[in-house]
């Protein structure tokens, strides 16, 4: 709807959408011998702020003809904020009040000057709590895309840095930015992403997870072909591998375009220390993956259908231990699994006060106490301990990880090994088929390019790698 001439019908027409909200705040006033109104938000706008750089200098504006003059006078002989736009809409005029600008509404005038005076709470930049470090920067993402765009533009100095910023959402009309470096992504793949961002026709985005679905293939798959990152430093080298980021007002979260793979076993102190170092620490990643997907349903496989692989003396062991066992091994196994989850997910869910007392008792009297009982063995609930311990070592894939589990362990003790192998297979085959916008989640791997494994299977030093790691770009240029 545009904006009005009259200034009592557009006052009107403010307070009949607003439903008479109680924070939009309508000062009538009078501005260079024009009558004018000044529209804000109730705690959204620094009130000292507003009053230095708007208020003051409007009070001196001397006498003017008409409206016209008057925002030509404010617009051309007047800095009262750096971000000034101009609203022609009543729907733009609702997004700029209630994203802490200030704005001016003059009679005859069918545009409203919008002044920037941002003043509301925020939490302050501190260290992310999900991607911890010891060499890196200890600063992550905060709730302002604003903020969060200053923290990039602090670390990548240049104007092939692009961010763009839209509005999505219909009814909580949230900013997202668009962050690539233009030299190192396909235009194609730019013009993917926007019009599938266009394609989410949302009324509110609250988190990634509203967006994250729309970014990736349409089809249901497996693996996630988006990732997220609350780390700037960790953002910074993902565009310039030639990934598109997405910010979103409101969240901590970026998501990245498109995953690899591969970026699940890397952190930020592997490019810190030694390569021979990181290499090894690396490879316990991936060691610590597969412990974590198939150790339980492997002893579960071998003690049931194939016991011959195991020597006589642990064949005893292992046989004594389970001798007195109400419950089978693959019941042992799925019960002492799920288990861990409930403890894992009321330790996440209290307050932290409580937490620390449920991990306590889960860990100490219930573990503790199952064992004792019967009903599960030491060897099983060693097993899983190991199994649980070595997954948090990969935290991307715990989601995807904790299915798998349990998956495999319901195969194996149907089938031993055989039915391990038949379902190992089935997720390689849906793993290599995961892709996002033609870029395929296990490359460099599959397909498999020998550059990229210099950062891949090890980490080479920075001597070797100064010239560019693998990029998308190089992929679709191959492709």
């Amino acid at each position: 709807m545009k904006l009005p001439s009259h200034l009592e019908e557009t006052l009107a027409v403010l307070r009949r959408q607003c439903n008479g909200s109680s924070d939009l705040l309508i000062n009538p006033v009078t501005v260079g011998g024009i009558s004018c109104a000044l529209v804000c938000c109730e705690g959204m706008i620094s009130t000292a702020t507003s009053t230095e750089l708007i208020l003051s200098p409007l009070a001196a504006i001397p006498c003017m003809p008409d409206s016209t003059a008057l925002f030509d006078h404010i617009q051309t002989h007047l800095l009262l904020s750096l971000d000034r736009p101009v609203a022609r809409e009543i729907e733009d005029v609702f997004r700029l009040i209630y994203s802490g600008f200030a704005v001016l509404i003059a009679e005859g005038e069918t545009k409203a000057l919008a002044f920037g005076v941002q003043g509301y709470d925020k939490r302050s930049i501190n260290e992310p709590s999900g991607e911890a470090n010891l060499l890196g920067a200890h600063e992550g993402f905060s709730e302002v895309v604003r903020t969060n765009m200053s923290l990039l533009r602090r670390r990548m100095k240049t104007p092939l840095l692009k961010l763009e910023l839209s509005v999505m959402g219909k009814l909580s009309q949230t900013d997202v930015c668009l962050c690539y470096l233009t030299d190192r992504v396909p235009p194609q793949l730019i013009q993917q992403i926007k019009r599938s961002l266009q394609s989410a026709d949302l009324d509110t985005l609250l988190a990634p997870g509203y967006l994250q679905p729309f970014l990736e293939p349409k089809k249901n798959r497996l693996f996630d072909s988006v990732s997220t990152t609350e780390r700037p430093d960790v953002l910074c080298a993902k565009l310039l591998e030639g990934r598109v980021a997405v910010l979103i007002d409101g969240n901590p979260f970026a998501l990245v375009i498109p995953k690899l793979l591969a970026e699940s076993f890397q952190s930020l102190d592997d490019y810190c220390f030694k390569p021979y170092y990181a290499t090894f620490i690396r490879w316990v990643r991936y060691v610590g993956f597969l412990l974590a997907l198939l150790l339980p349903a492997v002893y579960t496989a071998v003690c049931v259908h194939h016991p011959e692989l195991l020597n006589s003396t642990l064949l005893l062991l292992l046989t004594k231990a389970e001798a007195d066992e109400p419950l089978s091994l693959p019941l042992e196994a799925i019960g002492g699994l799920l288990l861990f989850e409930v403890i894992r997910e009321a330790g996440l869910r209290l307050p932290k006060v409580v937490g620390g007392a449920v991990s306590i008792v889960g860990g100490l009297i219930i573990g503790d106490a199952a064992v004792n009982s019967g009903l599960i063995s030491t060897p099983m609930l060693t097993v899983i301990a190991i199994a649980v311990t070595a997954g948090f070592i990969v935290p991307d894939l715990n989601p995807v990880m904790t299915v798998l589990r349990l998956a495999f362990i319901i195969v194996g003790g149907l089938w031993g090994l055989f039915g391990i192998g038949l379902l190992g297979m089935a997720v390689l085959y849906t793993m290599c088929g995961t892709s996002d916008f033609g870029f395929p989640l296990t490359a460099p791997m599959s397909p498999f390019y020998v550059r990229g494994m210099r950062d891949t299977v090890i980490r080479e030093g920075f001597r070797k790698m100064q010239h560019g790691n693998f990029t998308v770009e190089e992929y679709h240029e191959q492709n």
